[in-house]
């Protein structure tokens, strides 16, 4: 009997190892094939898009529509990347998903009692948009981490730069540099000038609570900020590849 109780323990565990691996191997499946899908096409939606059209939905706001304008990015004139880089990722070229200068940094200014403030570069922000939901959990975190990797391992830096200048949020239901140059100053993408580019940028990474249409005296500050840090920036070699105008070319008359 007692054997039994042995062999029929082994096979369950050996089911148990089969059905593991299937579900790794399914998982990795689906990741890797809707990685490799959206390298070439550009998505038509993002989790946290379909996030803010339930809870408007939950909320009753039946006349709540999501405004987003796919702009390619060769396309934008080459200083709104550089405001976004400057404001957010200033390694972005340097690293590999993961900014370990600034976590470090991050660490370091907690541990001297400054409030822990958040280190997430632009491919951590674009995993966690695209594929996942909102919140502080220790399996999100797992999550975003592994997306992270898997984009930078299949996608070049312009797309994943891309994808973040199209799915970003920067206002209520506002997602996109086409869409926030519309809701923010009543223009197209191609027509923002420096100026207006970091003040898009400024209100990164709190687009529900700041506005670049109303700035306050905080957004005005980082925007400055944000100016001073955009000339160097334009001209490491990274960038320069991405140029597709001079970063000291104003927006068209209009």
């Amino acid at each position: 009997m007692r054997k039994r109780r042995k062999k029929l323990g082994k096979l369950s565990a050996r089911r148990v190892g089969r059905w593991a691996l299937v579900a790794v191997a399914a998982w990795l499946g689906v990741t890797v094939s809707a990685a490799f899908v959206l390298r070439f096409v550009d998505p038509p939606s993002s989790s946290l898009m379909l996030q803010r059209q339930l809870a408007a939905w939950l909320q009753g706001q039946r006349g709540f529509v999501l405004k987003q304008h796919w702009v390619p990015l060769a396309k934008l004139p080459s200083y709104v990347s550089v405001a976004v880089l400057s404001s957010e990722d200033q390694r972005f070229f340097q690293h590999r998903g993961f900014d370990v200068t600034e976590i470090t940094h991050a660490v370091a200014d907690h541990l001297d009692g400054e409030p822990l403030r958040g280190a997430s570069t632009l491919s951590q922000q674009v995993a966690k948009n695209m594929f996942l939901w909102e919140g502080r959990s220790f399996v999100r975190k797992a999550l975003e981490a592994y997306w992270t990797v898997l984009i930078e391992f299949m996608w070049p830096k312009s797309r994943i730069l891309e994808l973040y200048l199209n799915i970003a949020e920067f206002g209520p239901g506002v997602f996109g540099v086409g869409a926030a140059a519309r809701y923010h100053f009543d223009c197209e993408a191609k027509q923002l000038s420096a100026e207006q580019a970091a003040l898009l940028a400024a209100i990164l990474p709190s687009p529900l609570k700041r506005s670049a249409r109303q700035p306050s005296p905080r957004v005005l500050h980082k925007q400055q900020w944000i100016l001073e840090q955009m000339p160097g920036l334009a001209q490491t070699r990274e960038l320069a590849a991405l140029r597709t105008q001079s970063y000291v070319q104003r927006s068209p008359a209009r």
